[in-house]
């Protein structure tokens, strides 16, 4: 049986650390900053945690378990 390919954009989008916990970037960072304040812009900065119901379907694109 043919080894399980990983999917390439999942894994250039998500990060698993040491601990498990699988992390991703804010949507709406890329353009059309302007109008978006500072403070809104600042906390998009930080990777953020996958939510817990997303978590078992990116874990199975990047190939785990």
């Amino acid at each position: 049986m043919p080894k399980q390919k990983t999917h390439s954009g999942s894994k250039k989008r998500f990060k698993v650390s040491a601990n498990g916990k699988v992390t991703r970037r804010h949507a709406m960072k890329s353009h059309i900053l302007e109008k978006k304040s500072s403070k809104r812009k600042r906390h998009m900065r930080k990777d953020q945690a996958v939510v817990q119901n997303d978590l078992a379907n990116v874990l199975n694109l990047l190939g785990r378990k």
